[in-house]
């Protein structure tokens, strides 16, 4: 049987980057930035070194030491950085790549190989996570989600309020995932049990999980969406999903105006692949 306690971490890397795409004479960026920001590959925004290195750094510091990046197949810069120009110390870096963008479930399913039948943390490559969220999320073992107060994230984020309340909320019950909620209206948002808890994609899984994203059907957007696949190991499967409830922000890098925000709050970080 395979170990509640994993080292496996899949960071899905395959988004299309549209909003980053956008020109934003607003937005402060050097040639390097503004390149990548006009490829769309958010990852890949240099701010010093790509973002994703940070991210990678975090979850060896979390105690995760294989990592699959999920991608495009035409995602060569992804793949020539961390498959030729870096030699980590800490951690392996596979890759998996996902034919079509059809959605953050058949990103995940795209991993189901490098799982291997073992847990998997599962997050976004284009959001900085603390520790203080990964390495509980690992040590707790099977599936769980860290889940970030809404407080917390408008003091440290630097995102306008309005954009968090687009991003979605979890409910709990005795220290589970109950759902996900997505998008609240303003009446459902005022409505809410406080403190509010964000769902920022960060996940740990029991191989359950690509059973459950085999089962769901498209959205209305027409993607296989994670979420679904939550809701059916809840509903569908009995699946326990363990919340770790986190005080600290998360740093988001959609769109270009993050850039500036993101690389000061990130200055001085030790980054070590």
């Amino acid at each position: 049987m395979a170990s509640e306690i994993t080292d496996k971490a899949v960071i899905l890397a395959r988004g299309l980057g549209t909003r980053m795409k956008k020109q934003d004479d607003a937005a402060s960026l050097d040639d390097r930035q503004a390149a990548v920001a006009d490829a769309g590959v958010k990852a890949m925004i240099p701010i010093g070194r790509p973002f994703l290195d940070y991210v990678l750094s975090a979850l060896a510091d979390a105690g995760y030491r294989r990592m699959c990046l999920v991608i495009g197949p035409n995602h060569d810069a992804i793949r020539r950085y961390y498959g030729q120009e870096v030699t980590p110390e800490r951690i392996s870096i596979d890759f998996a790549v996902q034919a079509e963008p059809l959605g953050t479930a058949n990103a995940v399913l795209a991993a189901e190989a490098f799982a291997d039948g073992d847990p998997v943390a599962v997050v976004n490559s284009d959001n900085y996570y603390p520790v203080a969220a990964l390495a509980p999320l690992r040590r707790q073992g099977g599936s769980g989600v860290a889940l970030f107060d809404w407080k917390s994230m408008t003091a440290g984020s630097d995102l306008p309020e309005e954009r968090l309340r687009a991003f979605a909320v979890g409910q709990i019950e005795d220290g589970c995932l109950t759902g996900i909620l997505e998008k609240p209206d303003e009446a459902t948002w005022q409505a809410l049990p406080r403190p509010i808890w964000l769902s920022m994609n960060c996940w740990q899984f029991r191989a359950t999980i690509f059973d459950a994203c085999r089962a769901i059907k498209p959205s209305p957007r027409g993607e296989l969406e994670l979420p679904s696949a939550v809701g059916h190991l809840i509903n569908d499967l009995d699946e326990r999903i363990q919340v770790i409830t986190v005080s600290e922000p998360v740093l988001d890098i959609t769109s270009r105006r993050d850039i500036a925000s993101v690389a000061e709050k990130l200055a001085g970080v030790d980054v070590r692949l």
